[in-house]
């Protein structure tokens, strides 16, 4: 690194021009520059959606659209969830729909409490580690032998009879209409099926489906799905439970059969999604839920109580010093969830322990001040109070790291969430997936919708707490949240991202409380995300980076890359390329317990969208 007391600045992909003129803005940052927290003069970029009778944040103006429609029709947020679930299957089947999970965690007013509802299903009962050693020797990203046993139908039918008013039928027309008569794609839409394209026409299936005559739609094509419409018309007709042990649930199996896949009917007819108990913890009067179980949700929450150790106000919003501790207790907090997490059925998770205070404590005396955590961190032992497992070193970077400038092909983007608030009180967050872009891209002949391909985020290594068994949940990435005060709901958010979904929440979440941003303007900051820790996504290759857009680069590369962080400097916003800046594709709502107005804001990233009235 030179003679320590300057950055080595290395390019890929970018031009000789580009990285100088980036490289002298980064080295002529001033470490000690102060970095106030923007002004609240200035309005959003995006319109802040304000409403009293309720408001809804999703991810596409169709989705906000029909949970509006229920809300109006004297539906409470649950049925208005529902019925956004559906039609994000039609407008987002490259990321969400029938054949996806789900979580959903809700303030249900009458019973004064949070609810969890998980709906994950496992790997089928075939799906062993010997089978995919010996045929792959791994576990393949899509096709066939991708897919779990999808959760997400089962979980809105548990939501739905458990906390709604409306008939489930009726929740699903708008959805029928949508993929009946069609609808004109966006440019997001569109962008993800022609990037999907060799995944799709490996299966006739697929091609019909989601192609325009084997080629990708256009923004403004009308997307029409005759398939699905008469899907969703057998669930509407049939119940949920059809999708399980029904005409659906046959459909599904002889597509994976004829593939030679792992799916069985038994598979669907065993499964169904579960209430279970949400995790929590405390900051600053605020209790923060997050979806427990097999969820990465703990994530979010451990990094909290490890931030609670410092004056994140005084170390001023976005500066070197703040980001420096944020992605150090995340790093911190990611180790532990590799090691802890997995389907709580088959393992013990030390929930109560990694959520202490005083483990908090322990983790937090191994962040320094002046250098970064090299590569991924060991995990702790909070079984017996301790910040490292027994035999466990912790190594810091020795000296400044470079700063890489790249540009990146755009994602194509997967999962889809939403939060929703009612006149009555009720409060839903949810985060629901198919996983990857088009899930395994195997759409079910004649049922025109395709299944997730959740099953690489298990482990091979018999070693792993996440090991790949029949049956087994895995660790899954997608985790919504809801915040309370003084025992009410005044705020729930959630994201799509993988392993930055937490690293959204958290910076969301500290940008409103800590520094009094509105939420809108909250998620239209610049924000980082680290990728020192082991992807979900097999073969869990670890990496090193610290991912930042150029417009916060410029203000804090040198700062942070003299602590040793390795810089991956990228014009647009992490992780989905489409501005500036931006917190994940956040969907926030939140509601002034003293007024009663509620707050829909959305992060400017996919085709986000928010109403209310």
């Amino acid at each position: 690194m030179g003679d320590g007391s300057r950055l080595a600045v290395a390019a890929a992909n970018t031009d000789v021009d580009a990285m100088t003129r980036f490289a002298l803005m980064a080295l002529t940052a001033a470490l000690g520059a102060a970095f106030a927290q923007p002004s609240a003069d200035p309005w959003a970029w995006r319109a802040i959606v304000r409403g009293t009778n309720g408001v809804v944040a999703a991810e596409h103006p169709m989705q906000a659209r029909a949970a509006v429609r229920v809300l109006e029709a004297g539906g409470n947020a649950v049925d208005a969830a529902a019925a956004l679930f559906y039609m994000t299957g039609v407008t987002e089947q490259h990321q969400a729909g029938i054949g996806g999970d789900a979580y959903i965690l809700a303030y249900i007013a009458k019973l004064n409490r949070v609810v969890f509802i998980n709906g994950t299903g496992p790997a089928p009962r075939l799906a062993t580690p010997e089978f995919y050693r010996q045929r792959f020797n791994g576990i393949p990203p899509n096709g066939p032998f991708s897919t779990n046993v999808p959760g997400a139908v089962s979980a809105f039918d548990l939501f739905l009879r458990s906390y709604g008013t409306k008939a489930h039928a009726s929740l699903v027309a708008d959805a029928i209409e949508a993929a009946e008569k069609g609808h004109p794609l966006s440019e997001f839409a569109a962008r993800t099926h022609g990037e999907a394209m060799p995944m799709l026409l490996r299966y006739p299936s697929s091609a019909k489906a989601l192609l325009k005559n084997g080629s990708p739609y256009s923004p403004g094509d009308l997307f029409v799905q005759p398939d699905l419409a008469r899907s969703l018309k057998r669930l509407a007709d049939a119940g949920p439970r059809d999708f399980y042990a029904g005409s659906l649930a046959k459909l599904t199996a002889a597509t994976y059969r004829k593939y030679d896949g792992l799916l069985r009917e038994s598979d669907l007819a065993a499964f169904q999604a579960e209430e279970s108990t949400p995790v929590r913890s405390e900051y600053k009067g605020y209790t923060i839920y997050q979806a427990g179980g097999n969820s990465q949700g703990i994530v979010q929450l451990m990094a909290l109580n490890i931030l609670k150790g410092y004056d994140l106000k005084a170390l001023g919003f976005n500066s070197p010093d703040y980001l420096h501790v944020i992605v150090e207790a995340l790093k911190l907090a990611f180790a532990d969830r590799d090691q802890y997490i997995s389907d709580p059925e088959r393992t013990v998770i030390p929930t109560a322990a990694l959520l202490s205070d005083d483990y908090a404590a322990k983790r937090r005396q191994l962040i320094r001040k002046d250098r970064a955590i090299h590569g991924n961190p060991p995990p702790g032992d909070p079984r017996n109070g301790k910040a490292l497992l027994d035999g466990a070193a912790i190594e810091y970077e020795d000296g400044p790291s470079s700063i890489t400038v790249t540009s990146v092909k755009p994602d194509a983007g997967e999962t889809s969430s939403f939060s929703i608030a009612d006149r009555f009180g009720n409060v839903v967050s949810v985060t629901h997936s198919v996983n990857g872009t088009f899930g395994s891209g195997l759409v079910v002949e004649g049922g025109g919708y395709v299944l997730n391909n959740r099953l690489p985020y298990f482990s091979l290594d018999p070693k792993h707490v996440n090991i790949l068994a029949p049956g087994k949940r895995t660790l899954h990435t997608i985790c919504p949240a809801i915040a309370l005060k003084d025992g009410k709901p005044v705020m729930a958010w959630n994201t799509p991202g993988g392993d930055n979904q937490p690293q959204a929440l958290l910076q969301a979440f500290l940008n409103v409380v800590e520094f009094g941003m509105n939420p809108q303007i909250a998620l239209e900051q610049p924000s980082v995300t680290t990728m020192a820790l082991h992807p979900t996504m097999y073969p869990h290759v670890p990496g090193d980076k610290l991912v930042i857009p150029e417009t916060l680069a410029k203000k804090v590369a040198a700062g942070l890359a003299e602590r040793g962080h390795k810089l991956q400097v990228q014009r647009l916003q992490q992780p989905y390329f489409q501005q500036l800046a931006g917190v994940g594709a956040v969907k926030m709502v939140t509601i002034d317990q003293r007024t009663g107005v509620m707050l829909a804001a959305v992060s400017p990233a996919k085709d986000d969208y928010a109403m209310g009235w």
